[in-house]
């Protein structure tokens, strides 16, 4: 039987509060486990650092002055490229059998551009529906147009960032993506390999006991988690809040976790909500936990970890038709999938009937349970022996004495 080949990873970020950075974490967490040969590539704020722990390496490596922000904790750096001596003396030492991306980041550009240099195999995961961000955000720049044009220079927008970046992940020589229907635009796009990579969850962390909230608190709360930004189409639950009350249901609350560019639009506009910022660890499983129902409003999702985490928690969720989060929630069973206009009507109907919302909440949890963690990154290293040869050879150094 071959060895476990031996896994340069180069994540677009790893300490980011998003699903890349989350996915990244508990990957580093699987190879320490199972004591597999890997070496995670990392960009972060603190100063350069180098660990070797058993067989897990780790090289983080600072951005400098010329980086710039893209969203609120997530920037990028132009000159990261003149890491590349000491990228390369580790990778002389740790002698990968490929290099694995995550996107065309800084890190991600570098990651490809050694594998090519070193005649390694490359394998590339999709975590994040850049085309669709790219025309989300350039909306405000085309909205002064007429409506027609305003929508054809989006639908531009996003065609030419698609393109762009099919061809920069058809570099490589497999690729993963967190649902069938991307897995299949890639595959057509790049006429590469395309291997589903969905996402797992800590159902120990992330459950239905870590509700604190009072005995006599019966005011029904709505939770979201995740960026405050125009992409996340948060301005769906101001309009939720608008229709509650045209409902006449005012017996509501929001609990919104998370932070964005878009958050001061956000505060102004939902008069109903609780902002707690950024949760981690146990302060994030109790505000899930404490939460009625899980809304969604995202259509740009690849997967939605935050979908998985609240059903863990025993929160349904509504979520779009659109995206990655459909493919969690099964609609009437563990939450409902319905379009932007009904989220209202759809949590009136099950805050009204308390023992459908029980029985909503019951098979949430039985759900979450099957996803799990190990079993997603198993299957990630199957797909990698698809890319090596029988007998895999390591690289010397770049830099060579």
């Amino acid at each position: 039987m071959m060895a476990q080949p031996r896994v340069a990873y180069f994540p677009d970020s790893f300490h980011e509060v998003n699903g890349v950075a989350h996915t990244s974490r508990y990957f580093e967490a699987f190879a320490r486990r199972r004591d597999l040969p890997f070496l995670c590539v990392r960009a972060g704020d603190r100063a350069q650092a180098f660990r070797e722990e058993g067989s897990v390496w780790t090289l983080e490596l600072p951005r400098g002055i010329l980086s710039f922000a893209l969203e609120k904790d997530l920037r990028f750096d132009p000159v990261f490229m003149r890491h590349t001596p000491l990228i390369g003396e580790t990778l002389g030492r740790f002698r990968p059998d490929l290099i694995h991306i995550t996107g065309p980041s800084e890190i991600g550009i570098l990651g490809a551009g050694l594998a090519h240099y070193l005649g390694l195999p490359l394998a590339a995961s999709w975590h994040t529906n850049v085309h669709e961000y790219a025309a989300r955000r350039a909306n405000r720049l085309v909205s002064r147009f007429s409506a027609r044009h305003s929508a054809a220079a989006s639908q531009k927008i996003e065609s030419l960032a698609m393109a762009a970046v099919a061809s920069f992940y058809s570099r490589a020589r497999v690729l993963f993506a967190p649902n069938p229907e991307l897995c299949a635009q890639l595959a057509e796009a790049t006429r590469r390999p395309c291997h589903r990579m969905t996402r797992g969850v800590d159902a120990e962390i992330f459950h239905p006991a870590m509700r604190n909230r009072t005995p006599g608190d019966r005011i029904p709360v709505l939770g979201y988690v995740g960026r405050l930004s125009v992409e996340k189409n948060i301005a769906l639950l101001v309009n939720m809040q608008d229709d509650l009350e045209r409902m006449g249901i005012d017996a509501f609350r929001f609990l919104v976790v998370g932070h964005g560019g878009d958050e001061s639009w956000l505060r102004e506009r939902l008069h109903r909500a609780e902002f707690t910022g950024v949760l981690r660890g146990e302060a994030l499983a109790a505000a899930y936990a404490n939460m009625d129902l899980f809304v969604f409003p995202s259509h740009t999702d690849t997967f939605g970890n935050v979908v998985l985490e609240a059903l863990a928690s025993g929160v349904p969720a509504i979520v779009t038709p659109h995206g990655g989060p459909r493919m969690i929630v099964r609609d009437g069973e563990t939450g409902r999938i319905v379009p932007d206009g009904d989220f209202a009507p759809a949590i009136a109907e099950i805050l009204a009937d308390p023992g459908r919302h029980a029985a909503m909440r019951q098979a949430a949890r039985a759900y979450a349970l099957t996803a799990s963690w190990d079993s997603v990154f198993e299957s990630v290293y199957a797909a990698y022996a698809s890319i090596l040869p029988a007998a895999a050879s390591h690289v010397p150094a770049i830099y060579p004495a």
